[in-house]
Formats: C-alpha cells, sequence, structure tokens
C-alpha cells in the first residue's frame, strides 16, 4: 500500500512538471519526453520538437524544425557553432515510439513514473531515453561554455519506427543540415552483469537489414461442412511449423567475430570456450555445440545469424467458409551481404510445398522491402576512437568491442553516403532491462541515465572540443 502511495504521489509530481528530487537532470528531461506520446502511427513528432527548442534556444543552439508534408511529423535539428576548423559532429535520436498494450502495463506507459531507481515508459531505452542523454550531453556543452572547434548537430528524428518521412527523406531535401564527418546514433549495448558492474561496452559499426516475406498458402474454398485436403490455413500451419523448426547457419563478419572473443575473454569456462570455439573452432561438432550454448541468449543468437520471426498473419471472411488463401508475413533481419533471392530460395526448401508462395511482402510493417548492403563504418576515426577511451574512463572494468547490431536503424541516410556511423545505447542495461525493449514495462536505470551522460559528454569534450 505504501508503495502505490509513493508511485502516485510520483505520478502527479510528474504530471505538473515536476521531478522528484532524486532524480537527475538527463532522468527529469526523460520524464518530459515519455509524457509526449509520440506512438507512431501517427508518431506526431512535431509536439516533442516545440519541448526540445524550448530547452535549446535558450542556450544559443541554432534550430531548426523540419515539417514533413504529413501535419504534426516533424524533424528537430539543433546546431551548436564552432570555429568551423573541423567538419560537423551528429548526435541522431528517434522521437517516435512503438505503441502499447496499456492493459498489460503495471503503470501508465506515457508518464516517466519513477519506481525502484528506474524511469519507467514507452521508449524508455528506445529511444527516448538515449535521446534524452544526447540531448543533455550536447547541452552541457553550451552551458560549460566549451570552446568547441567543429559544429556539434543534435537531430532528433521522426519516422524510424515505421514510416516513410524518416531521415532517408530528410538526407534527400535538407541534406545540408545534416552533413557531418561522423554521427553517434543507437545501436550497441552497454551490458551489465548480475553484480551491477559493466561487462562490456559494445559500438555498433554496421546494422543488420530488415525484408518481410509473404507466405501465401493456397487451398480449395468451400462450405466448411465439406472440409478438403487442400486447406489453406492446415497448408499454412504446417509451412510455419517447419519454419519454426528451422535455424539458419551462424554468420560471423569481422566485428562479430571480435566481439565474441571480446566475449571469450571476459567469460568464465565453459561460456569462455563456446565464444572461441564459435569463432575459431574446426571440428563442426564443437561449433554446433557452441552455437546451441550461446544461442540461449537471444541477443546473442540475433547478431551471429539471419534471424526468423512471424509477425502478421491473415485469413478467412467468414465463419462457414474454408478460405481459398492464407497468408502469414515473416519479418527477417539479415547480416550485411545476404540478399533476398537466396533468402526466398532457402525459405521454399525449408517449406518444401508447391502450394505455398514465398514473395517480398512489400507493403508489411516492421520491415523494409529490400536489404542494404552497407559497408560497416570504419574504426579508424577521432569519433570511434574517443568513444573507446572514455568508454574505458567511464567504466573502467569493461571491454570495449566493435558490434553488428542485431536490428536496423536510420543510420543508412549517413552511412550510404560515406559517413562513419556509431551505434551505442547510451546507458548500462542488464538482460532484465533488454526484455522490455518494445515490450511492457520499458524501463531504463536513472544511475545510467547519468553514467551515460558522462559517457557521451566526455566523448564530446575529446572530439569537438578545442585542443
Amino acid at each position: 500500500m505504501n508503495r502505490l502511495i509513493c508511485c502516485v504521489a510520483i505520478l502527479a509530481l510528474t504530471s505538473f512538471g515536476f521531478a522528484p528530487k532524486n532524480v537527475n537532470e538527463t532522468a527529469a528531461l526523460l520524464i518530459e519526453l515519455i509524457r509526449v506520446n509520440t506512438s507512431n502511427p501517427p508518431g506526431q513528432e512535431g509536439k516533442l520538437d516545440e519541448l526540445l527548442a524550448s530547452k535549446f534556444k535558450p542556450l544559443g543552439f541554432e534550430v531548426d524544425i523540419i515539417p514533413t508534408p504529413e501535419p504534426g511529423k516533424a524533424h528537430f535539428i539543433a546546431r551548436l557553432r564552432g570555429d568551423g576548423s573541423k567538419k560537423p559532429i551528429l548526435l541522431a535520436a528517434h522521437a517516435d515510439v512503438v505503441g502499447v498494450e496499456r492493459e498489460k502495463w503495471t503503470v501508465d506507459p506515457f508518464q516517466g513514473v519513477v519506481q525502484d531507481g528506474y524511469i519507467m515508459g514507452r521508449g524508455a531505452i528506445d529511444f527516448k531515453g538515449g535521446l534524452a542523454v544526447f540531448a543533455q550531453a550536447v547541452m552541457l556543452l553550451a552551458k560549460n561554455k566549451v570552446p568547441l572547434s567543429r559544429d556539434v548537430i543534435f537531430l532528433s528524428e521522426a519516422d524510424e519506427e515505421g514510416g516513410k518521412y524518416n531521415t532517408s527523406w530528410l538526407a534527400q531535401s535538407h541534406w545540408d543540415k545534416i552533413e557531418c564527418e561522423f554521427s553517434l546514433n543507437e545501436g550497441g549495448w552497454i551490458i551489465k552483469r548480475a553484480d551491477g558492474k559493466v561487462r562490456y561496452v559494445s559500438i555498433s559499426t554496421a546494422d543488420k537489414s530488415g525484408v518481410s516475406l509473404l507466405l501465401t498458402a493456397h487451398g480449395k474454398s468451400t462450405h466448411s461442412s465439406m472440409p478438403r485436403p487442400d486447406n489453406a490455413i492446415f497448408t499454412l500451419a504446417k509451412a510455419l511449423a517447419k519454419i519454426a523448426d528451422y535455424d539458419t547457419k551462424p554468420t560471423l563478419i569481422p566485428s562479430t567475430k571480435e566481439f565474441f572473443l571480446t566475449l571469450a575473454k571476459t567469460s568464465q569456462p565453459p561460456m569462455s570456450t563456446y565464444f572461441t570455439n564459435l569463432v575459431n573452432g574446426s571440428d563442426p561438432e564443437l561449433v554446433k555445440q557452441a552455437d546451441r550454448e550461446i544461442s540461449k541468449d537471444p541477443l546473442l543468437h540475433a547478431i551471429m545469424r539471419n534471424t526468423i520471426a512471424p509477425v502478421l498473419m491473415n485469413a478467412g471472411f467468414r465463419g462457414n467458409v474454408i478460405p481459398g488463401s492464407a497468408e502469414a508475413t515473416i519479418n527477417f533481419r539479415l547480416i550485411p551481404g545476404a540478399n533476398t533471392a537466396d533468402l526466398i530460395g532457402e525459405m521454399k526448401r525449408v517449406i518444401g510445398d508447391a502450394n505455398v508462395d514465398v514473395t517480398i511482402a512489400s507493403s508489411a510493417i516492421g520491415g523494409n522491402t529490400g536489404v542494404l548492403n552497407i559497408a560497416p563504418s570504419t574504426q579508424e576515426t577521432e569519433l570511434y576512437a574517443a568513444l573507446v577511451r572514455q568508454s574505458k574512463v567511464v567504466y573502467p572494468e569493461a571491454a570495449v568491442t566493435p558490434y553488428l547490431f542485431q536490428a536496423g536503424t536510420d543510420s543508412a541516410a549517413w552511412r550510404s553516403r560515406g559517413i562513419p556511423v556509431y551505434g551505442i545505447y547510451p546507458y548500462p542495461i542488464d538482460a532484465e532491462d533488454l526484455s522490455r525493449m518494445h515490450g511492457n514495462d520499458e524501463r531504463v536505470s536513472i544511475e545510467s541515465l547519468r553514467s551515460g551522460t558522462d559517457l557521451v559528454y566526455k566523448t564530446l569534450v575529446e572530439v569537438a572540443g578545442k585542443k
């Protein structure tokens, strides 16, 4: 009962724009950001842009709000001028979030409730927490009057979670506003051990790409009182069962090999042996064993292979009619270098049924319709080196490694133009926190927000500050 009263009191305070005393500036900003509901669709990120403008303008930032053709949807850009001796650095974070199943949350997902040392709410991890960290770190440069050798650009983006007015649209129409030498975005992880200490900092240099395939099973449409063997729904169910029992083989690109070898150094046997065998093993049975054991962690399973996830189904139109077709949409996240033709062929072989078509789902939600094979960002830049150095300063017990991000981000707008982008979720999290992302009771630690802001601020001072 006391805990309930405490939560209600905190909720009331945040509703009127106040934050509890034990909340740092980044956490207080995150509470404000969560309270602006930008679930996409429709997004309506313009509401958040006005809040950000009220914070950046008084500090001397040049602010642009770029409207899109869709009313209420906009991108926010704030630029802090340097002396121009170096090209700008850009920090990008998306303002939109995925929707919620409200009945499955224990708190209001759009109130930024403080509970047990966490900020809870939709976007706490993905990616309003990162937006708050990036914004706070950039604003600290202005507050502390740090002399700059390059412009620092902060971008709050629209449509990252789905929509046509994302950063690709922004780059085509307003490239001069976001051109830079390198960029920091979402991506890699700062993962905590069970004891709360940081195990590793992973900095993503590449993303997996997404494509959705449509499985269409065909059969005879007829009255439900006279079922036939060629039932489209049963045919689809059998195809899905085969896919459910199938897993793609590991495919390790150089950054993934380095990542797993880093985990080998920071793990105890037998896991350290499994990581080593996965990368360097020559015995197929030992590699299979390593794959099986490592894949018990969903995150590690995802980054080493092309993943398969059913997301949508559609079949039938009346309760007394067996439909002539049934559909399922499968979302795949692909390792760089994969292509859709090979993927379609692989799925056809797995299903092994001529009555099931496999095609690209051109209008599917939650995945791109094509594959972007963009080269990973080089590790030979000032920004990557600074991220490594400052990660070791802020988290001295942690190993630092490059990383292939297991999902997609909006970094392609820059990487496709040859501009290096590095990704990080700038706050230490554990497996439980990670499992809540895009799920229920999403949360981020208040202390993690503080240390993450420290990391990003120190990195900016090193990269953008005058020497």
